[in-house]
């Protein structure tokens, strides 16, 4: 009952808080939300990766078995996301919001203080999680933009589109001044840290706006998709993890970190991928709501089968 409350008090009324506002702005002003999503995708996104990539502790040993651990583990969700999507018939655009909404999950304003409260802030837990975001991050600005892209335009169209995302550019670049010391100068490091902070605010507001402008005109369908996205994302995902963590002999902190990780609700970039490239926007955002809200749950019971 204490990680439940925990986990409602910190994690989800303050994403509803924000989601709320972004309802209400929209309502009220109509806010354009195109313009929030390319602030989001081409400024905030890439400031807090490159800030967190840049100021946190990541041992080579470390990198290398996440980087191992997640390759596989998206493997698996993806031969399991697409199995159902071949024997539900599922086509066009909602066979890549379907994807998105499983493979891409909420490992940064979600999953990093969900991590810091589980763990109690430990630093070798918070480089596992940081890993693992800037694997998610990666994710939707690479196979994302293809997978809702690749039934309407070229592959080089979609190569062009990804080579745009500064998120590409930003997570080797804050790899590389970290390993060789670079200091940041006070009149870049200020905006920086600006941009950083302002991202989960507008990708919230930005998730708002979508719902606020949404008729919720409910389709039996859309609402078994959701369920389906759900299950998947909730459920068989750290059922997978443990998996995979099993078969590669992880134990201790890094198993139960990385199990984790994997519980956590679908990602904002999945709603953020649907708004910039007109893909199923109604799906993805009803896949986030209904995920976050279910999170409360299915969380608490994976913290409670660990025993951290």
């Amino acid at each position: 009952m204490v990680i439940f409350l925990s986990i409602l008090w910190n994690n989800i009324i303050p994403l509803s808080v924000m989601i709320a506002i972004g309802i209400t702005l929209h309502r009220v002003f109509s806010l354009d939300i195109k313009t929030l999503s390319k602030l989001n995708f081409y400024l905030f996104s890439p400031a807090i990766i490159f800030k967190l990539l840049y100021t946190t502790e990541v041992t080579l040993k470390s990198a290398m078995t996440v980087l191992l651990f997640f390759v596989v583990f998206m493997v698996l969700m993806y031969a399991c996301v697409e199995a159902v999507i071949r024997l539900r018939g599922i086509a066009g655009g909602r066979r890549g919001a379907m994807r998105n909404s499983v493979l891409f999950y909420n490992s940064a304003n979600y999953g990093i203080p969900l991590n810091e409260l589980v763990f109690a802030s430990n630093p070798y837990t918070l480089s596992i999680q940081v890993l693992i975001m800037m694997l998610q991050a990666l994710l939707p600005n690479t196979y994302g933009i293809y997978s809702v892209n690749a039934h309407r335009i070229s592959g080089k169209e979609i190569i062009r589109t990804i080579l745009k995302q500064p998120v590409i550019y930003a997570i080797p670049l804050g790899f590389l001044m970290r390993g060789f010391h670079i200091p940041i100068p006070y009149a870049l490091s200020v905006p920086l840290d600006y941009s950083a902070n302002a991202f989960i605010g507008t990708a919230l507001v930005t998730l708002g706006v979508q719902l606020g402008s949404m008729k919720f005109s409910v389709h039996s369908f859309m609402v078994k998709e959701v369920l389906i996205s759900c299950t998947m994302r909730l459920l068989l995902g750290p059922l997978l993890a443990f998996a995979v963590v099993w078969m590669l002999g992880l134990e201790g902190l890094m198993a139960q970190a990385l199990i984790v990780s994997s519980s956590v609700p679908t990602s904002l970039s999945s709603v953020l991928l649907a708004v910039e490239f007109d893909n199923e926007q109604e799906f993805a955002s009803q896949a986030v709501l209904a995920s976050t809200v279910l999170s409360i749950v299915t969380v608490t019971l994976v913290i409670f089968v660990l025993n951290v």
